[in-house]
């Protein structure tokens, strides 16, 4: 890498730039997510699920864009802490979007806790699902994920997570989604509206199919 583009990524347009790059790389990982766990309605004891599951566990091309998520996701979280440290040092601006005041949202000032609790939400996540599945890839054996998540989402204090995760991720959809396009400089008096809007159905409607999972499991609806 070029001296000039180390001094860019080092900038602050540059540290915001990544951050809207890798946030929306992590939005692409979300419409995945949510599609396979969508799976779980074809209510057949999780055979369609476990199938999808089994394909991206096992998929080269798959391990191979996991890595790439992994190191999109720190990216993601040290520019953020990075930006936070300086907005706090210099005035409270979040991604690409004018400092804040009282016309901004609550949850545009609090993306540093918002993504906290995202963070503390991921490792609960990990734990209960990714380690045991890649435990059981490497050790040659068959993992049944439909069975884990009956399992973890039969005690109400897992659910109660996840909905405190849920919830912070549909907030921090709302601003980041929309704030990722601006740092890349993609503002216009045409699109930014419909940016806007769709940003805003997109948070909510992956926010509620991520939480109906947990919820209809434990209430017994899907078996």
């Amino acid at each position: 890498m070029s001296t000039s583009s180390n001094k860019f990524l080092q900038s602050s347009l540059g540290k915001k730039l990544l951050m809207g790059l890798t946030g929306l790389f992590l939005v692409s990982f979300l419409v995945i997510h949510v599609s396979i766990n969508a799976c779980i309605y074809f209510n057949d004891s999780g055979e369609t699920f476990n199938a999808a599951a089994h394909f991206m566990a096992h998929n080269p091309v798959i391990r191979i864009i996991e890595i790439g998520l992994f190191v999109g996701l720190i990216l993601h979280m040290v520019q953020a802490l990075v930006l936070t440290m300086q907005n706090n040092k210099a005035r409270p601006v979040k991604y690409a979007v004018p400092a804040g005041n009282v016309s901004s949202k609550w949850y545009s000032r609090s993306m540093g806790i918002l993504g906290s609790l995202l963070l503390l939400f991921l490792v609960v996540h990990l734990a209960n699902f990714w380690i045991p599945t890649k435990q059981a890839v490497f050790a040659g054996h068959e993992h049944n994920t439909f069975e884990g998540l009956k399992e973890v989402f039969s005690k109400w204090y897992f659910v109660a997570i996840y909905m405190v995760g849920v919830l912070s991720l549909g907030y921090h959809l709302l601003h980041g989604f929309q704030s990722a396009f601006q740092s890349l400089g993609l503002n216009h008096k045409k699109y930014t509206p419909m940016i806007k809007s769709f940003g805003f159905w997109f948070s909510i409607i992956i926010s509620l199919l991520f939480a109906s999972m947990p919820i209809t499991m434990f209430l017994g609806l899907i078996k």
